[in-house]
């Protein structure tokens, strides 16, 4: 892979240079990470679904993958090193896979299926905020308005006006620039910590008896009499779900936890597409460190919270609670959010209203992610010329590629609707993660295959000299990656009860990777015609 100086790269290239500002720093780049692993928003709302794995234990799934995601960490700082520019994943993958393989895999995996999780952080926003505030408000207040109108936030219309709050504070996030994108989440970091410091308070002072006294008064005063503590457990016991105990670590049905898992985990690398905008991204030890050190960290609140809970709710409860949501709803009609449990905890509104309002701050110091990243991949395949280069203008003083952000938001709102209102689609959002595994697979690749089919590349980096037996580092965290995507791959596929291998949903995302590789087509056929080379683009690093 040649160099090129600017002069002979602006033939090829939007422009000479990105625009694009270095406004982050590492721990920025750190905090953006340990967000993107949310321990609350995203592991809160998987491990509900612990009970589809009746004899599984979500603490040793917790653990496994996340020792064999620290390889992901590794790879994805390596490939930071060695290319730090804006677009991660597209960047790498179409100068070392092919403008082809890259193009669809990026486009589809960063920018086509994000726009599927709007409606899912949608649906958390009402599950793990809203709902919770409004239904504390509602009892405190004496407010049957209030309740009345929780329960409608979770309906389809109620779940549509979420998606577009979503996606408003998203966009107005990402629109700010870097620079106060990284005050707005250090800020909102700070408070989320201390609200997750006061959950774990609340549920250490509390005890199992505590609790079920205190959730039966308020289940009573807002639903009915049958969402009491005893009927949801003897209704779980008649239907034979029996949770096992936290102790209980059989292997078997842990490694069938971690597909589920892999919803809240599987992102410390979410900011690498950012990397073009951190100062200091081609130090590989500072970002390896940044990535591992939120995973590490989230890793270990959350064995933490698991045994927190198990201490103040008890583990049995809180699962048999997750069960009764998804296969007992009129048992358990709003979803177990264990900040709302522990709000439950303790009888004064005050605290539950405090706690309710601290722990919002993990969702909205989270919720620019669904845009920020892709973006950045939106801008990179635009400054390739292989899509409206007017994607990859920015503007202001914040230096801000603002058609791309419209180019996320528009088509959001759109998928928003279908999700609300047209019957079975939300199904296809299930394959949310599994579209990214999969182009999480392409770099993978990429990074085994990059030593030896770029030495010169390879050579000329800093990241060169890590090796082991002689096999470069970037080889082997590529291979460590691909082995826990590929199995989470074909689980997803083969196992009916994560809820992805439907052949509508099958369907449907083969139309999304079709449609990506027309529009490769279409802009790599414009481009020969204009008398561009693509391959000579795509042989080419892009400027900074």
């Amino acid at each position: 892979m040649a160099r090129k100086d600017y002069a002979e790269k602006a033939q090829l290239f939007v422009r000479d240079a990105t625009g694009l500002v270095r406004s982050w720093s590492v721990f920025d780049a750190f905090i953006y990470a340990f967000f993107s692993i949310n321990l609350v928003t995203l592991g809160m709302y998987i491990f509900a679904s612990g009970p589809f794995i009746p004899r599984g234990n979500l603490m040793p799934a917790v653990i496994i993958s996340g020792a064999f995601l620290v390889f992901e960490c590794i790879l994805y700082s390596q490939m930071i090193s060695i290319m730090p520019r804006a677009g991660g994943d597209y960047v790498w993958q179409s100068r070392i896979l092919g403008g082809a393989v890259g193009y669809i895999l990026s486009i589809t995996g960063w920018v086509f299926i994000l726009w599927h999780w709007i409606p899912i952080y949608g649906t958390i926003l009402a599950y793990e905020f809203v709902v919770p505030m409004l239904v504390i408000l509602g009892k405190a207040l004496a407010s049957a308005g209030l309740v009345r109108l929780a329960f409608w936030c979770t309906t389809g219309p109620g779940i549509f006006v979420m998606s577009i709050i979503t996606a408003g504070i998203a966009a107005l996030y990402v629109s700010l620039g870097m620079g106060w994108y990284a005050r707005m989440q250090k800020l909102m970091w700070f408070i989320a910590m201390a609200g997750l410091v006061l959950l774990l308070i609340v549920l250490l002072v509390s005890t199992p008896q505590v609790f079920t006294r205190h959730f039966d008064r308020f289940m009573t005063s807002i639903v009915s009499v049958h969402s009491q503590y005893a009927q949801i457990m003897a209704n779980a016991a008649k239907a034979g779900y029996h949770p096992v105990a936290l102790t209980s670590w059989q292997l078997g049905p842990a490694l069938l936890l971690i597909p589920m898992v892999l919803f809240f985990n599987l992102w410390p690398n979410w900011g690498s597409t950012l990397y073009g905008e951190v100062r200091g991204a081609s130090e590989y030890r500072r970002n390896a460190a940044g990535m591992i050190w939120a995973l590490g960290v989230t890793t270990i609140l959350a064995i933490i919270f698991f045994l927190v809970v198990a201490k103040g709710i008890g583990w049995a409860t809180y699962q048999r609670l997750n069960w009764a949501f998804y296969s007992d709803p009129k048992g358990m009609p709003l979803f177990p959010y264990p900040g709302l449990l522990a709000a439950l905890a303790t009888t004064s509104p005050i605290l539950q209203v405090l706690l309710i309002l601290l722990m919002g701050a993990w969702f909205f110091g989270w919720c620019g992610t669904v845009f920020l990243s892709s973006t950045r991949v939106i801008f990179a395949a635009a400054f390739d010329r292989m899509a409206p280069e007017r994607l990859a203008d920015v503007t202001g003083r914040r230096r801000v590629p603002i058609w791309a952000v419209v180019a996320m938001v528009v088509p959001s709102i759109i998928v928003s609707a279908l999700y609300a209102f047209v019957p079975g689609f939300s199904s296809y959002t299930l394959d949310a993660t599994v579209v990214i595994g999969v182009m999480y697979l392409g770099t993978a690749v990429a990074g085994m295959i990059l030593p030896y089919t770029h030495p010169d590349l390879y050579r000329a980096s800093p990241v060169s000299r890590y090796q082991i037996g002689g096999v470069p580092l970037v080889t082997i965290a590529g291979i460590g990656f691909a082995l826990i995507l590929g199995f989470a791959l074909y689980e997803w596929v083969t196992n009916a009860v994560y809820g992805v291998n439907a052949l509508g949903s099958a369907i449907y995302m083969a139309v999304l990777y079709l449609i990506a590789a027309a529009i490769y087509v279409v802009y790599r056929t414009l481009r020969k015609r204009q008398g561009i080379n693509v391959e000579q683009i795509y042989g080419n690093i892009p400027a900074e």
